[in-house]
């Protein structure tokens, strides 16, 4: 669940808006993860992955959620509370007589192919609703909106304003321009601008205004040493 095209992310928007429920499968893991590790599980997907293996995503709506699950080194997914889900999993579907042993299978079963799931060397991973939320709330965001929002300023030394992800650069024309206009009072001004701005396109209310922080750089370095292209500037 990265961006929100994902089905993942769609679908677990549609359980968030209650046109949809999490699987009834899935259920008693969910209700386990939320008591053991005091977190809210939104959605539970399973699949399998491009390397053939079976998959399960764990869905929380916060991503400080998510990070409970997470270590700070190179390993990345804290293995032990993997190794637990992955147990429990096993546990609840094979009480629920869905669970196949990927021995017993002549090949991989599609993920809904006869309500049967692999339980075996599962891999456990995980995703946070709110952060792909705010994406695509800045994915709403209009080239003519974003042409009023600058002209708004009613300011000639701004060139554009570009939103890479959720965090918003306001682009002057020059580099002088940018040491010029960098202060606290510019840039919160400008932070309390674009907050009024997304926030109309917040359909969860997640942007908070404390959180809102805008970046200053200018058109001349995005010139020279991006070749004037965004892909690069982003890379």
């Amino acid at each position: 669940m990265i961006l929100p095209s994902d089905k993942e992310y769609t679908q677990t928007k549609r359980i968030i808006l209650g046109t949809e429920k999490m699987k009834p499968e899935f259920v008693p893991l969910a209700e386990w993860i939320d008591k053991t590790f005091e977190v809210k599980t939104i959605n539970i997907i399973y699949d399998i992955a491009y390397d053939k293996k079976p998959r399960l995503q764990i869905c929380f709506e916060f991503e400080g959620e998510k990070d409970k699950f997470l270590t700070h080194d190179i390993s990345y997914f804290n293995k032990e509370k993997q190794k637990l889900i992955a147990e429990k999993f096993k546990e609840t579907i094979d009480q629920q007589g869905l669970g196949k042993s990927v021995n017993t299978l002549q090949s991989f079963l599609k993920p809904t192919q006869n309500g049967i799931y692999v339980t075996d060397n599962i891999f456990v991973i995980y995703g946070a609703f709110e952060p792909v939320a705010k994406l695509e709330a800045s994915y709403k965001i209009t080239e003519e909106q974003t042409q009023s929002f600058i002209t708004s300023f009613n300011n000639e030394d701004i060139w554009t304003i570009s939103i890479g992800f959720t965090i918003p650069t306001v682009f002057m024309f020059t580099d002088e321009k940018v040491k010029e206009y960098d202060n606290p009072e510019f840039k919160k001004f400008l932070a309390d601008k674009y907050f009024d701005f997304i926030k109309p396109l917040d359909e969860f209310n997640y942007f908070r205004r404390e959180d809102i922080q805008v970046y200053l750089d200018s058109k001349e370095n995005f010139d020279n040493n991006y070749q004037s292209n965004w892909y690069y500037y982003y890379k």
